[in-house]
This record gives structure tokens, C-alpha cells and sequence, in this order.
């Protein structure tokens, strides 16, 4: 966990449990309604059933597209892409009119798990408008979703070429984090690269399915994942 100068965060665990409790307060009327389908709609902050935390396979977005976090000479490897609410079908987005700033110690803190200060502002404005959190303490819940994934061994850090089935990619992460299964977790990717790891989580951060995230699954036999650079 990463720790400012002047500034402390709660441990995962204590965060958890205070954004559930205040979760609670808003009532029964109130709770998410399952199977609601408004994909791309803003019916207001807090108006989702579960998020997506999505890990992206930085070499390949940088071989692929090659931006900010490909030129900065940090080992980058699976870094947070995001963590999305959702409906069942569907998803919010854009919960607020206008952009929003995110303070500049904010942006330097998270740059160890999310590459670029670029990404971290669109991520807020675009995904964590709409979880009715505070800013700090939407990127707060975002730094306790990742710790509670475990990244297999094999994808810290390989130091060449490789070309994957994306199910093998899937299994490993299985097998790294006890109690996530296969209904909870799709791997995607592009007509050549594996892209992304997303692992559906419950408001409180535990891993749940979610049928339509499953269904996006890279159905490629193989695909390549280029090595790690820098550092």
C-alpha cells in the first residue's frame, strides 16, 4: 500500500468493511434491483450491482497502441485498467457533468498500480462518478480490489515472448486466488494480443459471476504476450 507524506489509508480490510456499512445506510428501497439492463445510461452515483476490476497486460497496449506508460522505463505487467460498476447487463458511465480534477499527490500515488495520470482521470470520470463514493475513496476501493488479486507467478515479470491460450491465462489466476471461479474471470484479447485479465467482485470486494463479463472471453486458441521492459 502506498503512503504519502501526511496522508494514511485505511487497510483493505477496515476500507471494506466502512464502505459496506455505508453502503447499508441508504436502505433496502434503494439496493440495486437484479437483472437491471441500462447499459451506457447515468441514472445517478451508486446505482450499480457489482464492479469489474480490470487487469491489463501493459506490453501488449504498448506494442499495440504505445503511449505514456510504455516510454516511462517502468517494468510494467499487469496493471490496473480499471474498476468499472456494473449492472447485470450493462453498465453506467459519465455520472458527472463536466470533468472532474484529480489533485496531483492523488495521481502520484496510484502511478505504481495504474500507468499513466491520463488513465487515472479518465477512469474517474468516466467509471468512478458513478459509484457514489468520493473521489479518494473510489481510488481507495480501487487500491483494495487489486490487493485482493493475487498475480500468478509465471506474469510478474517474463523476460521473453510467449504465446498463450487464454484459458491457460485464466486457470493460473484460478489457481493464485482461492475461491474465484471461472463464471467470475474473462480473459480478453485482440485479434493477436491477450489484453485483459477482469475479475468480477461484489460491492464488498469478494469474487462473484457475472455472466455477461464471462461471455467476452477471448475465444483465440493462442495468443501472444510479449515480455515485460524496463526497469
Amino acid at each position: 500500500m502506498v503512503k504519502l507524506p501526511g496522508r494514511k489509508y485505511l487497510p483493505a480490510f477496515a476500507l471494506v468493511a466502512a464502505i459496506a456499512g455505508a453502503a447499508l445506510s441508504f436502505g433496502a428501497a434503494s439496493a440495486p434491483a437484479a437483472g437491471r439492463d441500462r447499459a451506457g445510461t447515468s441514472p445517478g452515483a451508486d446505482a450499480f450491482d457489482f464492479y469489474v476490476l480490470s487487469l491489463s497486460w501493459s506490453p501488449s497496449y504498448c506494442e499495440a497502441e504505445g503511449r505514456q506508460q510504455c516510454s516511462a522505463g517502468r517494468p510494467y505487467a499487469f496493471v490496473v485498467h480499471g474498476l468499472w460498476p456494473q449492472f447485470e447487463r450493462g453498465y453506467p458511465r459519465d455520472c458527472a457533468a463536466g470533468r472532474t480534477r484529480v489533485p496531483s499527490a492523488l495521481l502520484q500515488s496510484l502511478l505504481d498500480i495504474m500507468p499513466s495520470p491520463g488513465l487515472i482521470r479518465h477512469e474517474w470520470q468516466e467509471h468512478g462518478t458513478c459509484t457514489g463514493l468520493r473521489q479518494t475513496d473510489y481510488f481507495r476501493v480501487l487500491r483494495a480490489a487489486r490487493e485482493k488479486v493475487a498475480i500468478p507467478d509465471q506474469y510478474r515479470r517474463p523476460d521473453g515472448y510467449r504465446m498463450v491460450a487464454p484459458q491457460e491465462v485464466e486457470d493460473a489466476f484460478l489457481r493464485a486466488n482461492p475461491g474465484l471461479r471461472p463464471d467470475a474471470v474473462a480473459v480478453t484479447c485482440d485479434r493477436r494480443y491477450l489484453r485483459e485479465v477482469r475479475i468480477c467482485m461484489t460491492r464488498e470486494l469478494g469474487f462473484r459471476p457475472c455472466p455477461q463479463v464471462d461471455r467476452q472471453s477471448c475465444r483465440l486458441s493462442r495468443t501472444v504476450m510479449p515480455p515485460v521492459r524496463g526497469g
